[in-house]
């Protein structure tokens, strides 16, 4: 196992070289007092799980990105978390983007996630470049590695992104990423390992080897299933579907089984060597910590283990 220096903050990439299986977290900026105060009560709850590092999205169009990047300060200055700051082209111009690069320097934040972002007010409506601004996630990589040592990841699309005519385009824009500098990618939502494991194989054929994480959101309500078609833009997989409708009446049934559905594909994953799973919270870390007690994550060589569901 590589050691890690200690003179300076640890990057993603370094810790998937650790050895060690990743389990990570991701939040969004809040938009109320009292969501802020979820979500910090949630960071603390997931803190004590030592995850490898934790993400904070960025809204459509930058509209959090303010927002985003103090948290993200606050989780490098104020935690024990290793922060990933995620970085959007949308609507931003090269030198808000260079500003932005540099507060992230300034506060010690060396892990990024690049991404071109969507358009705010319609994710699915047509993408317009600022005129100053770049035009693909692959550029804004180069750009956040040519000015300074940064570690960037990228996303990934289990079904391809909505915008790319097919999964041969899709998989030749993900090694573009990945030729132009990416360190790691963590995948859009998905809800059956096989999904992400043909994902893996097609990358793998083309000759790249970047690390990818399976980004798992366990569903706890029904409303989840239509929130997340229109998240990630592919169809909910018909038979999983049908399990959670079999209980549609039970809301609690309903949430018991989203954490052991979540549980299992996690498993499967980790089974079929995956480097780790990367929980889409929604701030809110009950469900998530009871998949991660589910799983044992020390027995795949994680980081830490579950303390009691205390919420």
């Amino acid at each position: 196992m590589r050691r890690l220096r200690q003179d300076r903050p640890p990057t993603v990439q370094e810790l998937l070289a650790s050895g060690d299986r990743s389990f990570s977290f991701e939040f969004f900026p809040p938009k109320t007092d009292k969501g802020a105060l979820n979500l910090w009560r949630t960071i603390r709850e997931l803190e004590s799980l030592q995850p490898t590092f934790v993400s904070v999205t960025y809204g459509a169009g930058g509209g959090t990105r303010d927002t985003t990047v103090d948290i993200v300060e606050r989780i490098a200055t104020d935690t024990t978390l290793t922060p990933v700051a995620h970085f959007t082209a949308v609507n931003h111009s090269q030198a808000e983007l260079r500003h932005l690069i540099g507060r992230f320097a300034a506060a010690g934040v060396r892990n990024v996630l690049a991404l071109r972002g969507d358009p705010p007010g319609d994710p699915m409506g047509e993408w317009v470049k600022h005129p100053d601004g770049v035009e693909y996630a692959s550029d804004l990589v180069r750009m956040i590695r040519s000015y300074g040592d940064f570690c960037v990841g990228v996303a990934a699309f289990p079904y391809k992104h909505p915008r790319s005519p097919d999964i041969e385009s899709d998989t030749r824009y993900f090694i573009e990423k990945c030729r132009a500098g990416a360190d790691y990618a963590i995948t859009q939502m998905f809800f059956r390992a096989e999904d992400y494991f043909r994902l893996r194989d097609r990358v793998e054929a083309a000759g790249c080897d970047v690390p990818i994480l399976p980004g798992i959101m366990p569903v706890t309500q029904l409303s989840t299933i239509e929130r997340s078609e229109q998240l990630s833009g592919a169809p909910f997989p018909p038979e999983v579907r049908a399990r959670f409708e079999a209980v549609a009446d039970d809301p609690e049934a309903v949430r018991r089984l989203g954490v052991e559905h979540a549980a299992e594909v996690c498993r499967e994953l980790l089974e079929q060597d995956a480097p780790g799973i990367h929980f889409i919270t929604f701030n809110k870390s009950t469900a998530t910590r009871e998949v991660y007690g589910l799983l044992d994550a020390a027995s795949y060589g994680g980081r830490g283990s579950a303390p009691p569901m205390t919420a």
